[in-house]
């Protein structure tokens, strides 16, 4: 694995640059929608709340799904898991170019999360099943640059294409990176599978429930207020599940690194 003098082989050349690309993709998409809000908002004809909830359906079903991708990961398979996501992404980026109205967008924008927690927390694991610890600094070190040059670049980005195209092509810029990140991962990327392969659907479920509660009280803050019902309920609700999650995983380890582990 480790080529001489601790040069990176192709093999893990090619790995480390798609998950790059794949990660900036994802980090770039989030931050040029918000620089395009307002011209989506005039397109639309969408109101002030519909309009944040573009960008709350993103956060909510990445936030939720990040670790159950993970685990569908080392279920089904590291890499086959990573081109699905890529291809639920590159699908979603389509339906957002292509919505005829803010309820379209926002439907889109919730697929594009859950693309996206397929494909993050893959990308790390697929980087740190490639290279032994020794290598291993490095190479996230390459990868959290590439990522970090989105958020740098993003808003930039997102207002030249706004202003110079449409917001259409905030989007539309995802089809060709996407089909081509899938056709390379399919061709250069080996398959792999996480040590524990078995797919705990009880600690999945009360994974996501708990991480859907409180994830859903802190994007409601604001608009029903922090004392509401619905927030202190929903925040009451995905604790209390996060906890039994956590006391069933003590008497059973196995669940825990079911759900739990990115390799």
């Amino acid at each position: 694995m480790v080529a001489e003098g601790g040069r990176m082989t192709s093999t893990q050349a090619w790995v480390l640059g798609l998950a790059s690309l794949a990660s900036f993709m994802m980090a770039l998409d989030s931050l040029v929608v918000t620089t395009a809000l307002s011209t989506i908002r005039q397109d639309l004809t969408a109101s002030i709340e519909s309009l944040e909830w573009t960008v709350n359906a993103y956060n909510l079903t990445f936030a939720v799904m990040l670790l159950t991708g993970a685990a569908l990961g080392d279920r089904f398979g590291r890499r086959r898991m990573f081109v699905a996501g890529l291809a639920v992404f590159t699908v979603a980026s389509v339906a957002c170019a292509l919505s005829p109205d803010v309820g379209t967008l926002i439907a889109a924008r919730a697929l594009q999360g859950v693309g996206a927690a397929m494909v993050l927390p893959l990308s790390l694991t697929l980087i740190s099943a490639m290279f032994p610890p020794q290598q291993r600094g490095k190479a996230m070190g390459l990868y959290l640059g590439i990522t970090g040059l989105a958020t740098f670049s993003g808003p930039f980005i997102g207002g030249v294409i706004a202003e110079g195209l449409a917001w259409q092509w905030i989007f539309w810029v995802n089809l060709p990176i996407g089909l081509v990140a899938i056709l390379l991962a399919v061709r250069r990327i080996e398959e792999s599978y996480g040590p524990n392969n078995r797919l705990d659907l009880g600690g999945v479920g009360l994974v996501t429930v708990g991480a859907f509660g409180i994830v859903w009280a802190l994007v409601r803050g604001n608009a029903a207020g922090w004392n509401s019902a619905e927030v202190v309920g929903s925040a009451v609700l995905g604790v209390a599940l996060i906890v039994a999650f956590v006391r069933t995983s003590r008497s059973c380890p196995a669940r825990a690194r079911s759900v739990l582990v990115y390799g």
